[in-house]
């Protein structure tokens, strides 16, 4: 389905809403099963067998695909538990949940369970319109989940519900003005840190490509002791698409970049914790870097998360922009010791 379908499908179900008898925001939150079918990618470096890149070892990936029009667009990823239930964001305005299925040996094998769910505006109506509906970050921290959007940039606050997806926002203060907010490049990038760290479990914000006049990226702390905007060095023309934070409290972040000359490159960047303050110009490391002779798409979506006997694992997700160009991969590593 394009997007200018899409948009009358949503204002159609809202105008429905709206003369009918007035309905609770469960009725309005309709959820939508839906079959994954998975192609499973047992090799990063196409044609090679090579597990290890930089600090990360390949454990399994899966190209997915579905009969719904409405699957696509992944922009951000978390899971709930140990590698198992996840959670996301479409930016094309949609939850998406489901399970992931593992093989013996605990590779990504299938989905299951997968399930679509418009996202409510604060009327209880599914968000409408490219414009209001563009999510772009999520994280999740007990039973709150934080959501950023462009283009009508804002934070806002939801409960999680897995059962009928009908909570309605709770709009955040944004930590960077507005104007200095570009229209197709805000908050990509909402992370919980660790509450045992430096920022003690506050919220951190990194723009796509939204800079100031040095030409680095806007970021900010939205709470705590070191609250206030902070700047993340632009390197090489790559944009910040998502990032998450260690157990030990350091940030990574997915950047990509796009030219016709060499497609699709994508790095993760680890920014020490200890540099992010107020005012300052932060920078890092790259611990992965990969290019066409991988198996990767539009990257949007980061999630670290540790397995039940304590390693850390990185998932990624892509955006297929639902063209029949690009893929929607799910890939999985796991830092090598």
């Amino acid at each position: 389905m394009n997007r200018t379908a899409l948009a009358f499908r949503r204002a159609s179900l809202c105008l429905v809403f709206l003369v009918a008898m007035p309905v609770s925001a469960e009725e309005n939150a309709v959820v939508a099963p839906a079959v994954i079918e998975s192609h499973v990618i047992s090799n990063f470096r196409i044609g090679s067998s090579e597990r290890r890149f930089g600090e990360l070892e390949f454990v399994g990936g899966l190209e997915m695909t579905s009969p719904s029009s409405d699957f696509g667009g992944l922009s951000a990823f978390r899971y709930l538990d140990s590698g198992k239930k996840f959670l996301g964001v479409t930016d094309t305005g949609f939850w998406y949940a489901g399970t992931m299925q593992r093989d013996e040996e605990g590779r990504p094998a299938s989905i299951g369970n997968f399930r679509l769910a418009p996202i409510q505006s604060e009327e209880g109506l599914p968000v409408e319109g490219k414009w209001n509906s563009d999510a772009e970050g999520m994280s999740v921290y007990g039973d709150t989940i934080t959501v950023s959007f462009e283009r009508i940039h804002r934070i806002a606050e939801y409960a999680l519900d897995l059962a009928s997806f009908a909570s309605t926002p709770k709009n955040v203060p944004l930590p960077i003005p507005r104007e200095e907010l570009r229209n197709n490049r805000g908050i990509e990038t909402i992370a919980y840190s660790p509450a045992s760290g430096p920022l003690h479990g506050a919220r951190v914000a990194v723009t796509e490509k939204s800079i100031n006049k040095a030409g680095d990226m806007f970021a900010a702390v939205l709470e705590g002791p070191q609250k206030g905007i902070f700047f993340v060095k632009r390197r090489d023309d790559f944009d910040v698409s998502d990032g998450d934070f260690l157990p030990d409290g350091d940030l990574l972040l997915l950047e990509r970049r796009f030219t016709i000359a060499s497609g699709v490159v994508l790095r993760i960047r680890r920014i020490p914790v200890a540099s992010i303050k107020p005012g300052a110009t932060v920078d890092g490391e790259f611990i992965l870097q990969a290019d066409m002779r991988d198996q990767i798409d539009n990257m949007e979506g980061l999630d670290l998360w540790q397995t039940a006997d304590g390693s850390t694992r990185l998932s990624l997700v892509s955006d297929d922009n639902h063209s029949i160009l690009q893929r929607n991969l799910y890939l999985e590593f796991r830092f090598a010791e």
